[in-house]
């Protein structure tokens, strides 16, 4: 139990969390032939609550896009999603930070769902979210996820300005009275319970393999691994711009451009070794209109698909609000793919952009590796000179 105590007594360092978590992407990609993404699997849940109750979705393009075959526990994606819920649940029990938490002000909960919906419908317009646009699509050399980062930052910028005026914060939630006398601690019986839920899983991945379904168990292995690294590093794509204009800090930025830069050279190395293609998706408006929605609606919720998922199982009623906000969102998006014309007006002119055919591997891996660098260095300057507006200060003060 003393090295379970040094691992759950605080957070991990960042850099480390993600960059472990950049190598298990690629190694991922090397054993599937598929990439880590949540979104795609949270469109079929959708397709599959609308089956539940009655629609035929039989005729919509978008399921027959992501494929419906099988349930949710059949699937390799599925068990991504569910083992990062697992997983991370599991390393917050360990650490006993499991508690339900409700927003003082209810509003919040219709806001998340609100952003929720934004964000999901967002993502899979861009067909990908902070994952398969972003964190693994830069990593595939598919340049429509250089089109989505820089469509996220606007759209979280937008967010930005909104939630920080006084109609979105509301009043403010005052306590009356004198606050509640503080409590002496109990030593917490959830680390047991974590240890139990460990047993559980490792037991049903053993399950897989001895039954002849060894994919459906090397995924629920990496997605509890997925999920325990976000969550002991804390790592959120949203703080990761958000703090751009909040405050100028840029940790989580740094990091996560760590993070890709690792993945894109063990990604590389997998392609070439192992002859694998790479999944590149088509880059076309709906890439900028869908990256500008997903940035808008993950600050409105306060979280992205990734944070969303380790909030939720640390007890934080607001991302259940936003888990629900997200598969409403892809849904909708789903049912517009062809019904409503999405496709035809915002997708079907674009092409899929494969910057090892474009430049060659070798060079793809050092321009990729190149933008990397300069976008950690831009958030180096930002960080140096604008933290807490003090570069606009100084601004201000030599005019004068």
């Amino acid at each position: 139990m003393s090295t379970i105590k040094r691992l759950t007594k605080s957070y991990w360092n960042p850099y480390w969390a993600i960059g472990i978590t950049g190598i298990l992407s690629a190694a991922y990609f090397g054993i599937t032939g598929t990439v880590w993404a949540v979104t795609g699997e949270f469109t079929r849940l959708g397709g599959h609550i609308l089956e539940f109750i009655g629609i035929d979705i039989s005729g919509w393009a978008y399921f027959d896009l992501v494929g419906m075959e099988g349930s949710t526990f059949e699937r390799t994606d599925g068990w991504i999603v569910w083992g990062m819920f697992i997983g991370a649940f599991i390393t917050i029990l360990l650490s006993s930070n499991f508690k339900i938490r409700i927003p003082k002000q209810k509003r919040r909960l219709v806001q998340g769902l609100v952003g929720g919906i934004i964000a999901g419908f967002g993502a899979r317009l861009a067909l990908g979210c902070n994952l398969a646009a972003f964190f693994t699509g830069v990593p595939q050399f598919s340049f429509h996820s250089w089109i989505f980062m820089a469509a996220t930052a606007i759209g979280t910028f937008f967010g930005f300005k909104i939630v920080k005026t006084k109609w979105w914060k509301g009043k403010p939630a005052l306590t009356k009275g004198a606050p509640p006398p503080v409590k002496k601690l109990k030593k917490s019986k959830q680390p047991y319970f974590g240890v139990l839920v460990g047993l559980i899983y490792i037991g049903m991945i053993v399950f897989f393999f001895l039954t002849g379904k060894p994919m459906l168990g090397n995924a629920a292995i990496f997605g509890a691994a997925f999920g325990m690294l976000i969550e002991r590093g804390q790592i959120c794509f949203t703080s990761a711009f958000r703090d751009l204009w909040v405050s100028g800090r840029a940790t989580m930025a740094k990091a996560i451009t760590f993070g890709i830069a690792i993945s894109t050279i063990a990604t590389f190395a997998v392609i070439l070794i192992y002859g694998l293609e790479p999944i590149i998706k088509i880059a076309a408006p709906s890439t900028v209109i869908g990256g500008i929605l997903f940035g808008l609606g993950i600050v409105l919720a306060g979280g992205c698909e990734t944070g969303m998922m380790y909030r939720v199982m640390e007890g934080q009623v607001l991302y259940l609000f936003v888990f629900a906000g997200n598969i409403i969102g892809v849904t909708l998006l789903s049912f517009g793919w062809d019904h409503l014309g999405i496709y035809n007006t915002f997708v079907k002119m674009g092409t899929p952009i494969n910057l090892m055919d474009t430049f060659g591997a070798f060079l793809a891996l050092i321009l990729t590796l190149l933008m990397l660098i300069s976008w950690y260095m831009i958030a180096v300057f930002w960080e140096k000179n604008y933290r807490f507006g003090t570069g606009f200060k100084k601004r201000k003060e030599n005019i004068a």
